[in-house]
């Protein structure tokens, strides 16, 4: 065992993604030598270089220990879960998604591909200064917390990354398969208050329209 893997596992980070800043603060000496301690670690299997700058234990990694949704939070801070995969998560539909897709707060769209916990899609949406988690919650996955969309954010975050218009409700229920009960029980002030959360009027009329047909 690498001193690298001694400090981390003596810190309590053995299942955590580690960052260069924590790094620091665990070993002593330069630069240079913590340098060539991660590279050491890196060459003998023992620690997984994520992305630049953040770095995984390779034995969290054999024992799962690492929640793909917390492990989606670690690679991209700021981020939350959405779209499909948080629509999956809450049972809206019934697929489950090979991907975990993230709404960033970057304006770039990124993609990662993490061996041993698959593919990270994030993707900027235009939206309102301070909405930003608006409709999202903070749920606790293997011991880590996360950000994930509520089911009906996730879906309004869809239509908002592909620039689509309401479909109506039976596209909903047939095309996305959706179950109408599910959508019976939004409520007109949820709706309310997601509307300020999105720039594009697109989104604000497909609110104004899944409130009317709600409403029948």
């Amino acid at each position: 065992m690498s001193k690298l893997t001694e400090h981390i596992q003596k810190a309590g980070l053995a299942g955590r993604v580690i960052t260069d800043a924590q790094l620091a603060r665990l070993l002593d000496g330069t630069p240079q030598r913590r340098y060539n301690l991660v590279n050491r670690a890196l060459n003998r299997g023992e620690l997984l270089r994520l992305r630049r700058g953040r770095y995984l234990l390779a034995s969290a990694a054999q024992q799962t220990k690492a929640h793909p949704f917390a492990l989606a939070q670690a690679l991209l801070p700021g981020s939350y879960i959405s779209f499909e995969t948080a629509l999956s998560f809450h049972g809206w539909i019934p697929e489950s998604t090979p991907v975990t897709m993230s709404v960033t707060p970057d304006r770039r769209r990124q993609t990662l591909d993490i061996p041993d916990f698959g593919q990270f899609l994030y993707y900027p949406l235009a939206l309102n200064r301070g909405y930003f988690l608006e409709g999202v919650d903070r749920e606790v996955f293997a011991g880590r917390s996360c950000l994930i969309a509520q089911p009906l954010r996730a879906l309004l975050d869809l239509f908002c990354l592909r620039k689509l218009d309401y479909p109506g409700l039976g596209s909903l229920i047939e095309g996305m398969r959706i179950d109408e009960d599910e959508l019976s029980v939004i409520d007109n002030e949820h709706l309310q208050r997601l509307r300020p959360v999105y720039q594009h009027k697109r989104m604000g009329a497909f609110i104004s329209s899944l409130q009317k047909e709600l409403a029948r």
